[in-house]
């Protein structure tokens, strides 16, 4: 495991395609420009690598070695990598756990850590990463674990057949039990016999419009609303407090949703391979969300989107290996492109947001740590290494204010799950962001 240059030549832009279907030990990193060759499926895109391999570990090839531009209309955000950055940061990395099947989804929620591996949900302490119990294991007839979201002391998972369930957890026992699947019978019960609660799905099929007819591949949660996609194309929105759902919007986007994401004060965020995000708010004078903006700058499938703490940043990664910033207009209710982030050689698969650092998973195996600068520049602090295929699934699971320590967790296609510890020095703008 090593510490990669954040500016490696990249090769082929990948080429959308949607497809459904023990004791921890740490080490230290160096930098370096070494290749490697990858031929990995992604959830959302295929594309393969090859590069040359190559011995040079010299700082100065930090700002010669620039990096094949991806989206090359887009203004690049980054700034040339210092000295004084490298020292600013220093990374650990453990192993927590290594599972037979991928790994799909990453969540923390009060004391735990949830992994979702297929159709099982494994649950860890997120502060010893002990393994506590696991549920959902015996119901495979749901299809594998697409996203995993809260709602106050319940836990909403999201499944490859369409399905929304919904769990409680015992603190006394430490078991899940499965309280509701969404829709919930009575909710069919009610609809189902009006034809005017049909919708066509495909040719010569309909279902109730409370239902989702594909694979429900994201969630987000604000307030007691819960929002959900699928791979059907449509958006949905929850009452979670009475497990309804209250609004459909059918033909959300022209191809299958990724990811959805949602701000404080409610706009609704949905990417898509469609190569588009649109933008969704409930005005005081309507009963519905209305699209407000369809932002159209990536060449490819969306996979996933991250929004800073106050709603006025987003960040979209792609199957066109480019990060990019968005920015709310003072002017406008929605965001415009500012800039691009690059360096990663294959698709962006996951997105997080925590301090002033962006962190971003991709299928070229690494994770790249952005840290976002006062004039809104940001520079690459780090590259983390050590998954042997595509990082799905990134989680932070604790921010140490006072010590300058983030940790964070990684689940990849390969089934490692990863622990990565952050420390950045005193004088570090991280240590002074908030």
């Amino acid at each position: 495991m090593s510490l990669r240059s954040w500016l490696l030549p990249c090769s082929t832009a990948a080429k959308p395609s949607c497809n459904k279907s023990p004791e921890p030990s740490s080490s230290s990193f160096y930098l370096s420009s070494d290749g490697s060759s990858l031929s990995e499926m992604s959830a959302n895109c295929s594309s393969s690598l090859t590069s040359t391999p190559s011995s040079d570990t010299s700082y100065s090839s930090l700002q010669t070695n620039l990096s094949l531009q991806s989206l090359p209309s887009i203004p690049s955000l980054q700034k040339l990598p210092t000295i004084t950055d490298a020292l600013n940061v220093s990374v650990s990395q453990h192993h927590l756990a290594s599972f037979k099947l991928p790994i799909s989804h990453l969540a923390v929620h009060g004391a735990y850590l949830y992994v979702a591996t297929a159709h099982e949900i494994n649950v860890y302490d997120r502060i010893t990463f002990s393994h506590v119990t696991a549920f959902n294991a015996r119901d495979s007839s749901s299809g594998s674990v697409k996203g995993i979201s809260f709602l106050r002391r319940e836990i909403l998972t999201s499944h490859q057949d369409g399905k929304i369930r919904v769990w409680n957890l015992s603190e006394k026992t430490k078991q899940f039990k499965l309280v509701n699947t969404l829709p919930t019978v009575n909710d069919r019960l009610r609809r189902f016999i009006l034809p005017s609660n049909y919708v066509n799905v495909r040719r010569h099929k309909k279902v109730l419009w409370i239902q989702h007819a594909d694979a429900v591949t994201g969630l987000a949660v604000n307030g007691d609303s819960v929002y959900s996609v699928s791979w059907d194309r449509s958006l949905k929105v929850w009452q979670g407090s009475k497990h309804r759902c209250v609004e459909s919007v059918k033909a959300a986007h022209e191809d299958a949703i990724n990811t959805v994401a949602v701000s404080a004060g409610g706009t609704v965020y949905t990417g898509s391979a469609d190569r588009k995000i649109r933008v969704w708010t409930k005005p005081e004078t309507e009963k519905r969300h209305v699209l407000v903006a369809t932002l159209e700058k990536h060449k490819s499938a969306v996979n996933a989107l991250a929004l800073n703490d106050d709603g006025s940043l987003l960040f979209s990664g792609a199957c066109d290996r480019s990060v990019l910033v968005w920015e709310r207009e003072d002017s406008a209710n929605h965001m415009a492109v500012i800039g691009a982030l690059r360096g990663h050689r294959n698709a962006i698969l996951c997105l997080i947001y925590v301090w002033d650092l962006l962190l971003s998973g991709s299928a070229d195996r690494t994770v790249r740590v952005w840290q976002r600068g006062a004039d809104g520049s940001f520079n690459c602090l780090s590259v983390l290494e050590g998954h042997k295929k595509p990082v799905k699934s990134l989680v932070v699971v604790s921010e140490g204010e006072s010590d300058g320590v983030v940790s964070v967790c990684s689940g990849s296609l390969d089934g490692e799950l990863k622990s990565w510890k952050l420390s950045f020095s005193p004088n570090s703008n991280i240590m002074n962001c908030r």
